[in-house]
């Protein structure tokens, strides 16, 4: 299954890979030899935590290398946002609380809510996706149904930081 992402996620994902690979890794290895050094690894301490952490430091790459094998890099620039997608930035009112909000649908490792940055497999993202300006939509979220009306669709350049 493809997961899509923008170009910035696909990058920050491969320097975090790299990172973990050519840094981390040979890090976390040393700091075992030299806890096995002191001796008995039954009740060595700093052998147990660097082990831990060396797991930990292989289960993340293995996650990145599934996620970035699985990339879907997407352009929104290249997409028509007269319907919502992927990388639209769209203004919609809630019309139980009167409130409106503006949220930009990303990937899900670019996803970050308390900066308007949703994922695309979000309730919310998933319910606007392809509906129009003008149009209203109720929307099963994790606090009940909701009703929105969407005010704007438009492509703004993701700008990340």
């Amino acid at each position: 299954m493809t997961e899509p992402m923008s170009k910035y996620g696909f990058n920050k994902l491969s320097q975090e890979l790299k990172n973990l690979k050519e840094t981390e890794r040979p890090k976390v290895a040393k700091e075992i030899d030299i806890a096995r050094a002191h001796g008995d690894l039954k009740e060595n301490a700093e052998y147990h935590a660097a082990k831990e952490k060396q797991a930990f430091i292989e289960f993340k790459i293995n996650e990145l290398s599934k996620m970035l094998s699985n990339a879907e890099v997407i352009d929104p620039e290249t997409l028509a946002h007269d319907k919502v997608s992927f990388g639209s930035t769209v203004t919609i009112l809630n019309l139980n609380t009167d409130k409106e909000s503006v949220y930009t649908i990303v990937g899900t490792t670019e996803s970050d809510p308390s900066k308007g940055f949703i994922s695309f497999n979000s309730p919310l993202a998933s319910g606007l996706i392809g509906k129009e300006e003008g149009e209203e939509v109720t929307i099963n979220l994790p606090a009940g149904e909701t009703d929105f009306e969407i005010l704007k669709i438009e492509y703004k350049p993701i700008v990340f930081e």
